[in-house]
């Protein structure tokens, strides 16, 4: 049989490995650094914990785990009438019960609803795990992939929604990726834009044509509006609001003019610009990126219902690399109400793949060892394995080729490695108690005391 994997999932090469630990690391800094606390939920959950959290599109992408023992005789009956549902759309306890995670916001606000009388709040999390989709898979997007998501619960302040783009700011500076642009819009102002287009029942049909603009464009978007039952008076509004340019103050008071008979809409106009007035207090002067209010800016999911964030590159040609959102009452789907909260996620994969496109990873990622030790094998070989401890006893990596075999085959394998540097420890080496230390860059070798090699090795 020839080996594979499924479609839509990947394996990944140690350096690969190493790479993404490279992200993970830095963003588990930056959230350490504003005070979040690290969290980690089951793989799959109840299948009633998570459909009807991200509408209808989201809803049919959910992987979906088949119940044991359906091919019991007592079961099959019953089995084949259930999947009969399963395929008019209909799910049925008999057939499936459990589901892998979408994402991780839904099992977070189950986990706080859980455990609500142990949580201080606000409380403030971060989590870092894989989720499941079963989408069409494509660049940019998997079936399997790694979001690494922080929220905020108990709390209404604006203030958080600022200190989530100061994160964002942060992680984008230290990962160094160009062109980085945070969107920023409000379910409120959408809910508005729909009242003053003649159709407040029409809110979340315009939201999902929206968040495919940048995919289908606006011919694409009106057609779906259309066919959604937008009056073409609204669409034409809803276009001339969305197409509102300039910098971000002249944005905010533009929309106020065009819609000031919806009350919420203002109210959506007064949050982003509150939010924004915070960040201002809050942001790093050394990032050079963009916070961009922009009214078309959807997001999709169901459960938002204030500020909405979205975070691009124009570095490389890839969807959105992070989003999120305020979501005054996710909780309540599970009986805790009025517990909002709100959170940012990060597109792992596809932050990996534009910093891999753009050669953004630090060299000495590409090797796990600074240093390998050539084994000459006996006398010499127990004389270098005492080096090679006092080496990571200085918390050097180091490694030794384990057989005395040819010094040519020895050292093929450092460079396939890409080891920066070579030991060598033979008859001469050992007899005056040094080393040879061999930069496999520079091509540079000398012979120097361990302490020596230990300072090169640190620096």
């Amino acid at each position: 049989m020839k080996p594979s994997i499924p479609q839509g999932t990947r394996d990944f090469s140690p350096a690969e490995v190493r790479r993404r630990q490279y992200i993970f690391n830095t963003l588990k800094k930056i959230f350490e650094t504003y005070s979040f606390q690290p969290l980690e939920t089951p793989s799959m959950e109840n299948l009633t914990t998570l459909t009807g959290k991200y509408g209808e599109e989201g809803d049919r992408l959910i992987f979906k785990i088949l119940n044991n023992g359906l091919d019991h005789p007592d079961k099959k009956q019953k089995a084949q009438a259930a999947f009969e549902k399963i395929l008019e759309g209909k799910n049925t306890p008999e057939l499936t019960e459990r589901a892998l995670r979408y994402d991780l916001t839904i099992p977070f606000a189950r986990y706080v609803v859980m455990h609500q009388n142990e949580l201080a709040f606000p409380f403030r999390r971060y989590q870092m795990q894989p989720v499941w989709r079963a989408d069409r898979p494509q660049r940019g997007r998997y079936r399997e992939f790694w979001q690494c998501d922080c929220d905020v619960v108990g709390s209404v302040s604006l203030i958080n929604e600022a200190e989530l783009l100061c994160i964002y700011q942060s992680a984008f500076h230290e990962l160094k990726v160009p062109g980085i642009t945070i969107k920023i819009n409000s379910r409120k102002l959408l809910a508005g834009l729909a009242a003053v287009a003649g159709m407040p029942d029409k809110m979340m049909d315009i939201t999902i044509a929206l968040d495919k603009l940048d995919k289908i464009g606006w011919e694409g978007v009106s057609n779906e509006l259309s066919q959604r039952g937008v009056a073409t008076d609204g669409i034409n509004l809803i276009h001339k609001l969305i197409s509102i340019s300039g910098k971000n103050e002249s944005k905010l008071t533009a929309l106020e003019q065009l819609m000031k008979g919806s009350e919420i809409a203002l109210t959506g106009i007064n949050e982003v610009r509150q939010t924004l007035s915070y960040y201002a207090s809050l942001k790093s002067d050394e990032w050079n990126g963009e916070v961009e209010v922009d009214i078309s800016l959807a997001r999709g999911l169901n459960y938002y219902t204030g500020i909405i964030v979205e975070v691009t590159t124009n570095a490389v040609k890839m969807g959105s690399i992070g989003g999120g959102g305020r979501y005054d009452d996710l909780t309540g789907l599970f009986g805790l109400k009025g517990l909002s909260g709100v959170g940012i996620s990060f597109g792992i994969d596809r932050i990996y793949d534009v910093m891999e496109e753009l050669n953004l990873f630090p060299e000495q990622l590409a090797t796990g060892s600074k240093v390998m030790l050539v084994n000459f094998g006996k006398a010499n070989e127990t004389y270098t394995l005492k080096m090679l401890q006092h080496l990571r006893n200085n918390e050097i990596a180091a490694e030794i080729y384990p057989d005395a075999v040819k010094f040519d085959k020895q050292m093929k394998y450092a460079n396939k490695r890409n080891i920066p540097y070579v030991i060598l420890c033979g008859d001469e080496e050992r007899e005056k108690e040094l080393l040879s230390l061999k930069n496999f860059t520079t091509g540079e070798q000398n012979m120097i005391r361990l302490d020596e090699a230990i300072s090169i090795l640190k620096a």
